[in-house]
C-alpha cells in the first residue's frame, strides 16, 4: 500500500466534495474515465454481462454496479452517504446590520456549532432556473471554491464566560459575514445576484437553490512521523472513497457488485434520495429483471446478498479515555472498526462480524471492535435503514475519528488504506 497516495487521493476527493451535489459530480467524472456508461431511473435499461453501469440519483446521491460475465453469482452491495453537517442557506436569504451583508443560514445535521467560528467558509450545491419545459427547470451544480463567508466569535473581552462554555443560538449566532453595503450593492438581493453572476443567468431566471455553506479550508498530513489526516468532510468522504475505490478497481467473475451513496443521512436518511426510501431495491429489481430474470430469483439474491455499511467510528480521545467502553478500545492508525450494538442501531450480528473477520483475515487487514459504554449513547448508521428494504446479512465498519461532526475532524492515516484494502476485497 501506498500511504501517500491513498493519503493524497482523499485529500483531493473531500476538497472536490464540498457537499453531497458536488461529491456525486466528482464520483461522476471518475466513473466516467473508468468506462461507466450512465443509466436514467426512469427509462429502459440495456445490460451486458461484464459491464459496469452507474445511475445518478436525483444529483446528490449515485449508484453504481458491475456485472460478472455470470449474473448467477452474490449480490454484494457497500452502501454510504454523501451529505455531512453544515450550514444550509435558507430562501431569500439577504440580511443587514448597520452595513454588514449577512445571510440568513439553518444548521443541517448535528454540526458541532463552536467548530464553525472564525473559520474561511465557501458555498456550493444545486440552483434550478427558468426554462421552457414547466417540468424540467434548468439546473446548475455550483461551488464557489473560494473563501466568501465567516462567522466571527465574539471577543473574550465582550464575554469573559467564554472559555467556561457558550451556547450559541441557531438562527442569531450562525449567520455569516459576506461584506460590508455601499451604493452600488443592492440591499435586498445581494446575494442572489453575486449567486446569478456566477452562474451567468439573469437574476430573474434563478427560481430557487439548495445550498451548503462548508468550511472551506484544505486538509492535511501531520504528526511527527506524518501519522495523521486532519480535514473538514472525513464523515463520511473517507467511506464515499472507500467504495469508489472498490467498485472502480474490482471486477466480479459472477454475480453484481453494487454501490449505494445516499444522502440526508445526517438527517435522518427519509427522502428519496436517502436510504430510508425503496429506491435502493426497486433498482436492483430493475437490474435482475433486465438480465431476464423473474422476481422469485431477485428475492432470492436479496436473501442471499451481503451489505456492508461504511460510515466513521468514534475513536479512542486521549483526553478523555472515560468516554469509551473498559473493553473496546478503537485506537487510530490500527485498523478498521467493526461496529454492534445490543440497540440495534447498527446492522451488524455475530454471523455478519465473522464474515467481516476472516476477509480481513484473508487480506491481513488490521481490525477493531466497537461497542458504546453502557451509560453512554451512540448514532446509528444508514445500515439499519437500508436493511427494512433488503433484509440481507449486513455489517457496520468504517474508519475511526476525533471529533466527529465538527467542521474539521482527524483520523488516522494508514486506517483510509486499511478501508479501501477491505472493500477491493470484499469486491473479489
Amino acid at each position: 500500500m501506498k500511504i501517500e497516495k491513498t493519503a493524497k487521493n482523499l485529500l483531493n476527493t473531500i476538497s472536490k466534495s464540498t457537499c453531497s451535489f458536488t461529491a456525486v459530480s466528482n464520483a461522476i467524472n471518475r466513473l466516467y474515465q473508468r468506462g461507466f456508461d450512465e443509466l436514467s431511473l426512469n427509462k429502459k435499461w440495456v445490460l451486458e454481462k461484464g459491464g459496469k453501469y452507474f445511475i445518478n440519483i436525483y444529483d446528490s446521491g449515485l449508484f453504481a454496479f458491475t456485472i460478472g460475465e455470470s449474473s448467477d453469482g452474490m449480490l454484494k452491495i457497500a452502501a454510504a452517504h454523501t451529505d455531512h453537517p453544515c450550514l444550509y442557506i435558507k430562501p431569500n436569504p439577504e440580511l443587514t446590520v448597520k452595513g454588514y451583508q449577512k445571510v440568513n443560514t439553518e444548521v443541517y445535521g448535528g454540526a458541532i456549532l463552536n467548530t464553525w467560528m472564525d473559520r474561511p467558509l465557501s458555498v456550493s450545491g444545486k440552483v434550478t432556473m427558468k426554462s421552457d419545459n414547466l417540468y424540467q427547470p434548468k439546473k446548475k451544480i455550483i461551488d464557489f471554491e473560494r473563501p466568501l463567508f465567516t462567522i466571527p466569535n465574539l471577543a473574550i473581552h465582550l464575554n469573559r464566560e467564554i472559555n467556561k462554555g457558550t451556547e450559541l443560538n441557531k438562527q442569531t449566532d450562525m449567520m455569516p459575514v459576506c461584506g460590508m453595503l455601499d451604493e452600488t450593492i443592492n440591499t435586498n438581493h445581494f446575494f442572489t445576484e453575486y449567486l446569478s453572476e456566477e452562474c451567468g443567468v439573469k437574476t430573474e431566471d434563478i427560481l430557487d437553490f439548495e445550498l451548503y455553506v462548508y468550511n472551506a479550508e484544505e486538509g492535511c498530513v501531520f504528526g511527527l512521523n506524518n501519522d495523521f489526516i486532519s480535514a473538514p468532510r472525513l464523515d463520511n468522504t473517507t467511506s464515499v472513497e472507500a467504495c469508489l475505490t472498490g467498485i472502480i478497481n474490482t471486477q466480479p467473475v459472477s454475480g453484481i457488485h453494487f454501490i449505494a451513496l445516499f444522502d440526508n443521512e445526517e438527517i435522518g436518511s427519509r427522502t428519496k434520495q436517502g436510504a430510508d426510501s425503496e429506491l435502493l431495491s426497486i433498482v436492483l429489481e430493475k437490474i435482475y429483471l433486465t438480465l431476464g430474470m423473474d422476481r422469485k430469483t431477485y428475492l432470492d439474491k436479496i436473501s442471499g446478498g451481503f451489505l456492508l455499511s461504511l460510515d466513521v467510528a468514534h475513536g479512542f480521545h486521549p483526553n478523555r479515555p472515560e468516554k469509551s467502553d473498559l473493553t473496546n478500545i478503537n485506537l487510530l492508525n490500527h485498523g478498521i472498526v467493526i461496529k454492534r450494538a445490543s440497540s440495534q442501531s447498527y446492522a451488524t450480528d455475530s454471523e455478519s462480524i465473522a464474515i467481516a473477520e476472516q476477509i480481513c483475515r484473508a487480506a491481513e487487514i488490521p481490525y477493531q471492535k466497537y461497542a458504546v459504554r453502557s451509560d453512554g449513547t451512540t448514532g446509528s448508521t444508514l445500515g439499519t435503514i437500508a436493511n427494512k428494504y433488503l433484509p440481507m446479512r449486513s455489517v457496520d465498519i468504517g474508519v475511526p475519528v476525533l471529533a466527529m461532526h465538527s467542521a474539521r475532524e482527524m483520523m488516522g492515516i494508514w486506517d483510509q488504506a486499511y478501508l479501501e484494502k477491505f472493500v477491493c476485497r470484499f469486491f473479489l
